[in-house]
């Protein structure tokens, strides 16, 4: 059998290492200590953004900012149908109501037209949506101009998910630090990885100490264990934090690898669509997506790719279609699935090498060739 190529593999470099021991000699095992600092710091230095705290995952650091911003039962929660569930979850955590918006085409993200249609129905049922939950999927930053422009119009606060958009901007500022919080995730498959992560970040500071608060059981000031509210064990290891420590020295090598990726791919392969990057935009390019003209074609090119032991994957099931989700309100306009239906996300890890991007479009190509 001819070597697997996996989808989005983790890319460790050996200095990570340097940190976890570091952890070890000083014992510092437990979920703090100076790699949480020291990561934490790092996170800020790198995205611009004033206070961060880092999580034991990306979908923690959502379910705090939904407490941080008092989200609570029977809350409504606009969020695009077009994500990963983990977006959605913490919504449910809360018992709040989410309100699926479909995508745009220019980046696959939130629609902002939908999105105001949506406000504006809530607000016209008497009950106006606490908080948007923008995401910004495979690394593409939203329509964020007229999103904030809706945000500040109706006066409500946005929680960016940047889970797979470390080191992506928007006129030149990085995505994650334009909402009132936003979230970035490590986990194994991600940009940089600790294994499994988050980070909150925000440019209030009281945001982010209430996140550390309510990460570490909620205890309260006193010599002994004393809770006045419930709290959750989310926060990172001194471990986990060393292995990130080690991965954000090498970002913008990891961002330049998997960008050289993307580039290979719309080359050899320009009978198919992949999402250009709009102006003032810069993609880290997280998983390169690309869209075929029929669910014919894509499972095509998929089972062909499997059968090289070459992993790909279609994009996300829509939420709206999820059956623990179908129940909940939708503003579509069937761009969500048709991206479900037609598109592919090709192998993207900062490790390939242009022997493995061959191997990969030469199988792609002997599927357009039989067609």
């Amino acid at each position: 059998m001819k070597p697997k190529i996996y989808l989005s593999p983790p890319h460790l470099t050996g200095e990570e290492q340097k940190y976890i021991k570091q952890a070890f000699d000083s014992n510092w095992i437990a979920p703090l200590g100076a790699n949480v600092d020291g990561f934490e710091q790092d996170i800020c230095n790198f995205t611009k953004a004033k206070h961060c705290a880092v999580l034991s995952s990306g979908t923690a650091a959502i379910h705090l900012a939904l407490q941080i911003l008092e989200v609570k039962k029977n809350d409504t929660v606009l969020c695009p149908t077009f994500t990963f569930a983990a977006t959605i979850n913490p919504i449910i955590y809360q018992q709040a109501t989410p309100i699926f918006i479909d995508s745009e085409m220019d980046t696959l993200n939130m629609c902002p037209v939908l999105l105001e249609k949506a406000i504006q129905s809530e607000i016209k049922k008497g009950k106006k949506p606490k908080v948007i939950v923008l995401v910004h999927i495979y690394g593409m930053p939203a329509k964020l101009n007229e999103i904030i422009s809706i945000s500040k119009k109706y006066s409500i606060p946005i929680i960016e998910d940047a889970a797979d958009t470390l080191g992506s901007t928007y006129n030149d500022k990085f995505v994650g630090t334009f909402g009132e919080i936003g979230i970035y995730s490590f986990n194994g498959n991600k940009i940089i990885t600790t294994s499994g992560g988050g980070a909150l970040v925000s440019n209030k500071k009281e945001h982010t100490k209430k996140a550390t608060f309510l990460a570490t059981q909620a205890r309260d000031k006193a010599p002994h264990y004393q809770h006045s509210q419930i709290g959750y064990n989310y926060r990172m290891s001194n471990i986990l934090a060393g292995i990130g420590r080690g991965q954000i020295e090498v970002i913008k090598d990891r961002i330049a690898a998997r960008r050289k990726n993307h580039k290979f791919y719309t080359e050899k392969l320009s009978e198919f669509n992949f999402i250009k990057e709009p102006k003032n935009v810069f993609s880290n390019r997280w998983l390169s997506i690309m869209l075929t003209d029929s669910f014919k074609t894509r499972e095509k090119i998929r089972l062909s790719l499997e059968k090289e032991n070459i992993e790909s994957r279609p994009l996300w099931k829509p939420m709206h279609l999820q059956p623990i989700f179908k129940k909940y309100n939708s503003f579509l306009n069937s761009n969500a699935e048709k991206l479900f239906k037609n598109g592919l996300c090709l192998p993207s890890g900062s490790n390939l090498n242009n022997k493995d991007l061959q191997r990969i479009t030469n199988c792609i190509k002997k599927v357009i060739q039989t067609n």
